[in-house]
This record gives structure tokens, C-alpha cells and sequence, in this order.
């Protein structure tokens, strides 16, 4: 798939935050949640992650990967368990000190797929394990490892992807790899871009399709001479599909071969290998996610029509395989279809959508009806339908709740939850209260903000305020766990807590998306703002102790604020963009730009990069980044920091040599929030402070529509 487009759907009933002057002097706001421990950042680390779940074909048992600290080893083991889609008990399924992940059922529903590392596996492998009980079997000993296993439908064989030379054989890939391995030398060549990959280095390699027999069986290339490879940067799953009958294959490759304007294309190819041919030729911006329909008459897939615009919106698109033609189902829709998957009697398509800042699920008919939302509150991903029902699972979140496995009616939306994984930790902990609000932004445009409030809050203290400012600009904050910027942490410490998804965010419509594309900096800027102006009328903040701070393009915008007026006390940069000339190239490569090359529009540059606003920055400011960092070079980082030093500006940097655009190491995310927690006290002291001034009769803000 493209270098990540995130851009989805949804419409969520949003709540009024009020100010609750009628509350008694220092009762607590309802709400706040029942546990007495503090949702500390060890806390967070305790509970259990569930990634993507696989159903059994008969809709009773859901496959699901789930994920636990070891701090002893500073690393997460994960472990297959096997869920009832009614209620019932779980089953660990895999075991010990192994990563396993990506489940796959087999069509007969005897055996799961998935890829692990074990015994003396350099690298990733295919293994499949019995349903009903046995030990695990390796099925690829490829040396270029093994990934994204999918079952054909005689549940004979099984396809993956590998990260391949095309010149070499298995034998002759092992030794190259043996030989670069032992080599002193450490120098690397490129002919073109790209040249790297969010946090890692690209090398000579292409990624390509296999396939493998489960008994005895030698792995038989499908896009080795198709002349296509899959995408080089983060191919999965959702890059390549399997046609009911088992004798083509759709899959995701850039037809770009100029490593300058990236225009990502579905292929099909039969499985015996032989020429791929492009389905989706008239397109020049990225088509992507192939999913035959079962009766195996369509094939659906997400488009994009505006090239080098991540946000673009993604429209749900039908392929006939019989009369070649093309359509989409709900072409005038305001918002971006993701993670569709078919019901078994091909009729329908389910997917989530991002809308006013939670993720829904949606309904979307062949008959034409526009998208129906199933589902309302929380945040629903990973969908997962079988069964004659039909059963559909998938993981259900909130800023509350970290990922369950769920079970939704289609009819209704009502979701019954399956797995208990961290029931016993949530009840222990002490949750700040969640609400959704909406204040006047930039252009006077309605904004949504998330707030969480400390468990302990009480209108009657004034508190202070940290601002969390979101990356992309193009993505947005949804109801769900954000486990490296958790708010829930945060509040635990005394804070109000807020996210507001101001200009530029999805799931608001493609104009408010677009609205931050030329000029990153302005309407997001005036939006921090106007949010800050928002608590400051608010009793129950104290104006004199806000904060800010935010992670990659809020990192920017941190710096941005650096050289501009604002309110704030002190800032957090974590992987800035501190000068966009600096960063120009670094960002996409080669790719040319939507809106014109940094030479040819200097003047938008310069309006946009805080690096020449340096001469008024003052503020105190904690600097945050890693060495490995490909998407924003450390050199951002460590130049904000050393301008910061050079005006005398008090400043702290934190360095992590081993993390790249994410501290995702257990012990590195827990030194994170320990520093990030002592700047903010030593800066913004936490906890209620003063009596709360009483405020006259004001009407609520207005709720998010």
C-alpha cells in the first residue's frame, strides 16, 4: 500500500463539555472512573494489546494476536488466543518467549497461519498450528523471511511476501545475506529514490508474492518475472488478495518507475506467474487494498484521486471482472472508506470511517443506497466478517478502553464484547473523564476537541491545561487509546488534557482537510490558539499555567508557536520540523509536489518554516527526538535545540540512539513520560490550585454535530 493514507470516515454523536458551576464546592465532576490507582504510565504499559483479529469461516471463533511487557527483557511477547464470537472462554493458543502475529485461518477451519521467529530463524517465518491442539509447524525456511501469509481455498497451500533479489535464488539470497553480514564495509549505493522508509534504510531488495504447499512443500514464485513488485516501504495483507477459485492474484505495485511520482495501481497475475496486467491504468493518483467479492465476480479496492495527498479522500471502488468496467459506490460521499471487507453473500462491503473524531463502522450496499453508519460512540478497526449472520468482530476502542474484541450486529450497531484481557487492570485504575467539544476556529470553522479531565477534577479549582498538538497535519485524534501520547497518563498527573483536530485533520470532509495542505502552519496556528482561548474562559483553568506540545507535524507546530504569540508557558517538541528547507527533500524524497518545488514557491517556505522566526522565540522548551528518526532527520531536533541554547532559552533535549520517529522500546516510552512529566512540573506546576472564580450564567459550548 501507498506510503499510508489514513483517510476514513464517520459520524459520531459528540457530548457537551460544561462547566458544572451548579456542582457542589469540591465534589468531584460524575463520570470520573471508579479505580483508586493511578493510570500511571507503568499502568498503561500493564494492559494487554490486541492487534487485528481473523474469524474461523463458520463465524464461531475469532483468531486474535495479543501483546505483553516483559520488563525484565524490555520487550513484548506476543501470543495467538483463540476467542468465542459468543461469549465464552479463551484459549491461549501459542506460547513462550515468541513474537507471533498475523493470524490466517485455513478455508477448512482446522489451521491458523501466522508468522513467528523461533528456534534458529534468522529471520520471520511461516508456521501453521492446529486448531483443536498441537504444536506449531514451520512451513517457510526462506532466508529472506517470510511475512503475510494468506490461504489459498483448497487450505493446501498458503501465499507470503518476501523482501527478495531477483536475480538470486533461495541458496544464492542466503549467502549474499551471509556475506553483507560479515563484511566490514558499511558503504550502500542508490540509482534512485527512495532511499529510505519512515525508520529504515531501503536496500536492493524488492518485495514479491509466493507461494508454499503446507506438506513438504518449495516456495513458487507468483511476482518474481511479473516485472511488478509490491510496495518496497510497509507491504501487509492488505497489499496483495486471492480470487475464490485460487488461480489469480490481485496485488498493490507503483507503476512509477522514475522513483519521482509514486502512482500505486492494482495488477492481477495468475498464480502461476506470467505477465501482470494493470487494472487501473486511467488512474494517476493511488488505487489500493484489493478484496475479491466471494462469489469472485468483483473485485473492491480504495481509490484516490488527487496525487501526492495523502488525505485525498479513498473511494470505495467495484472492478467487474467480467465486463472490465469501473465504478464507485458512493462517489459523492464526504469522507474516506478503510478497511472494507465483504459479507459472504457478496452483497455487501463493511468498513470503518473516521468522522468528527471517533471511527465507525459503515455499511456501504451494491444496490447504490449511500453509506449507512452501524455503529455509534467509541472507535471501532480491524473488521472481520464470516458466517451465515453475519458475524462481525473487530476491535472496539476509547480514550478509555483500550482495544477489545467485540462482537457488532449489522442491524443495530450494538457491540458485545468478547475478550476480558484487561478488565481486572481497568477496574483498578482511577480515568479522567472524556468529553467532546466544539469551539470557533480559524475562519470562524467549528473545531472538535477532546478533553480528559484529571479523575479528581472538580469545578471548583482552577487546574492547569496541557494542549496535545496531533501529527500529520492530515490525520486526526479519534476516541481510542493513544499509547505514545496517552491523555488518560497525563491527566493522572494533574493536567487537563486536550486534543483538539484543527485545519488540515481527516474526517471533518475533504475542504477542511485541504484547507492546511499549502500552507501547513496558519489556520492549525489560529486554531491552537482559539482552543487556548476556549479553556481561559473556562473557571476551572488557570491562565497562567498552560502547556503545549505535540509529536512530528506537532512537533512543527510547536516550533511554530516558538516564534509567534501564544499563552503558553512552556512547550514539548518531539521530532520537529524545525526548517522546512532543510527538511524539504527528506520528507518525501524525490516525489514532485502537489503544490509546486520549494525553488519555485520560496515565499510559501519561508511563511511556513519556524527556523526563520527564531530571533522571537522565548519560551522554555523540551526537545525530543531519535537517532534512527528517517521521516524527520535527528539534525531537525538537535538544530531547534542548539537555537534554543544559543538565544539562552531554557531548554532540555532528550535523545534516544536506538528509536526512530516513535520511542517504542517499553523502557525508552517509560523514561519518555518520566522526563516529559518533570519538565511540565518543574514548568507548569500540576493539581488544582486556587478557588475557582464564580463565573455568571453562560450557556455550554455547543456539542460537535
Amino acid at each position: 500500500m501507498p506510503t499510508r493514507m489514513k483517510r476514513l470516515i464517520a459520524c459520531a454523536v459528540c457530548l457537551v463539555a460544561a462547566t458544572a458551576s451548579s456542582q457542589a464546592a469540591d465534589a468531584p465532576v460524575p463520570g470520573a472512573a471508579r479505580g483508586t490507582q493511578p493510570y500511571s504510565a507503568a499502568a498503561m504499559w500493564g494492559l494487554q494489546r490486541l492487534a487485528t483479529p481473523t474469524i474461523s469461516p463458520d463465524g464461531r471463533l475469532a483468531a486474535v494476536a495479543v501483546s505483553s511487557l516483559d520488563r525484565e527483557y524490555n520487550q513484548e511477547t506476543t501470543h495467538l488466543w483463540l476467542v468465542p464470537t459468543r461469549p465464552g472462554k479463551a484459549r491461549q493458543l501459542t506460547g513462550g518467549m515468541t513474537t507471533d502475529h498475523a493470524p490466517a485461518w485455513s478455508p477448512d477451519g482446522r489451521f491458523i497461519a501466522f508468522v513467528s521467529r523461533r528456534g534458529d530463524d534468522k529471520y520471520p517465518q511461516i508456521y501453521i498450528i492446529p486448531v483443536d491442539g498441537g504444536e506449531a509447524r514451520r512451513i517457510t525456511n526462506v532466508p529472506t523471511g517470510a511475512m503475510a501469509p494468506k490461504w489459498f481455498p483448497d487450505s493446501e497451500r498458503i501465499a507470503f511476501l518476501s523482501r527478495v533479489w531477483t536475480d538470486l535464488g533461495w541458496d544464492a539470497a542466503a549467502v549474499r545475506l551471509a556475506e553483507r553480514e560479515a563484511t566490514r564495509m558499511s558503504g550502500k549505493t542508490w540509482d534512485r529514490a527512495p532511499v529510505s522508509h519512515w525508520d529504515r534504510l531501503l536496500d536492493d531488495r524488492s518485495t514479491h508474492l509466493f507461494w508454499i504447499a503446507i506438506e513438504d512443500g518449495e516456495p513458487q514464485p507468483i511476482t518474481l518475472r511479473s516485472g511488478r513488485a509490491l510496495e518496497a516501504g510497509q507491504p501487509g495483507a492488505d497489499s496483495y488478495d486471492i480470487a475464490p477459485d485460487g488461480l489469480e492474484v490481485a496485488f498493490v505495485a507503483d507503476s512509477d518507475s522514475t522513483g519521482r511520482e509514486p502512482n500505486f495501481d492494482i495488477y492481477s497475475i495468475p498464480v502461476e506467474g506470467g505477465a501482470a496486467v494493470n487494472l487501473t491504468p486511467d488512474n494517476t493518483a493511488d488505487d489500493t487494498t484489493p478484496r475479491f467479492s466471494p462469489d469472485g465476480r468483483l473485485l473492491a479496492f480504495g481509490r484516490q484521486l488527487t496525487r501526492d495527498f495523502y488525505a485525498d479522500r479513498v473511494r470505495l471502488t467495484l472492478f467487474d471482472r467480467r465486463t472490465r468496467e469501473v465504478r464507485s459506490l458512493a462517489a459523492d460521499w464526504d469522507r474516506s472508506a478503510e478497511g472494507f471487507v465483504w459479507s459472504p453473500d457478496s452483497r455487501t462491503l463493511f468498513g470503518t470511517a473516521e468522522d468528527q473524531g471517533s471511527r465507525r463502522v459503515f455499511r456501504f450496499d451494491l444496490s447504490g443506497n449511500p453509506p449507512a453508519a452501524v455503529t455509534a460512540g467509541s472507535s471501532y478497526s480491524d473488521l472481520a466478517v464470516a458466517g451465515n449472520g453475519p458475524v462481525i468482530i473487530a476491535l472496539r476502542s476509547s480514550f478509555s478502553e483500550p482495544p477489545t474484541l467485540v462482537s457488532v450486529i449489522p442491524r443495530t450497531g450494538a457491540a458485545t464484547p468478547l475478550s476480558d484481557f484487561n478488565d481486572a487492570r481497568l477496574a483498578a485504575l482511577a480515568q479522567g473523564r472524556v468529553e467532546s467539544v466544539q469551539y470557533p476556529g480559524a475562519n470562524g470553522d467549528p473545531v472538535q476537541m477532546w478533553v480528559v479531565y484529571p479523575p479528581d477534577f472538580t469545578p471548583a479549582r482552577q487546574w492547569p491545561l496541557l494542549l496535545l498538538l496531533h501529527g500529520g497535519p492530515h490525520d486526526s485524534v479519534t476516541d481510542t487509546v493513544q499509547w505514545r501520547w496517552n491523555a488518560q497518563v497525563f491527566a493522572s498527573w494533574g493536567y487537563v488534557v486536550a486534543w483538539p483536530n484543527f485545519h488540515g485533520s481527516s474526517g471533518f470532509g475533504q475542504a477542511f482537510a485541504e484547507s492546511a495542505a499549502r500552507d501547513w502552519a496558519e489556520l492549525p496556528y489560529q486554531d491552537t490558539l482559539r482552543a487556548a482561548d476556549w479553556f481561559v474562559g473556562q473557571p476551572w483553568i488557570d491562565p497562567r499555567r498552560l502547556a503545549a506540545g505535540g509529536g512530528s507535524y506537532g512537533g512543527y507546530l510547536a516550533a511554530v508557536l516558538l516564534g509567534r504569540e501564544h499563552p503558553f508557558r512552556t512547550l514539548i517538541a518531539h521530532a520537529p520540523v524545525y526548517d522546512l528547507f532543510g527538511q524539504y527533500a527528506n520528507d518525501k524524497g524525490a516525489t514532485v509536489r502537489r503544490f509546486g518545488e520549494q525553488w519555485e514557491d520560496r515565499a510559501r517556505f519561508e511563511r511556513n518554516s519556524p527556523h526563520l522566526s527564531a530571533g522571537r522565540f522565548a519560551t522554555p522548551t523540551l526537545v525530543i527526538h531519535g537517532e534512527l528518526d528517517r521521516r524527520v532527520p535527528v539534525s531537525q531536533g538537535l538544530a531547534l535545540f542548539n537555537t534554543l541554547q544559543n538565544r539562552g532559552i531554557r531548554s532540555r533535549l532528550l535523545y534516544f540512539p536506538d528509536e526512530n520517529h516513535w520511542i517504542q522500546k517499553p523502557e525508552n516510552s517509560l523514561f519518555w513520560y518520566a522526563t516529559v512529566r518533570t519538565w511540565l512540573e518543574e514548568q507548569v506546576a500540576p493539581g488544582p490550585g486556587a478557588a475557582s472564580p464564580q463565573p455568571a450564567p453562560a450557556e455550554a459550548p455547543p456539542a460537535a454535530p
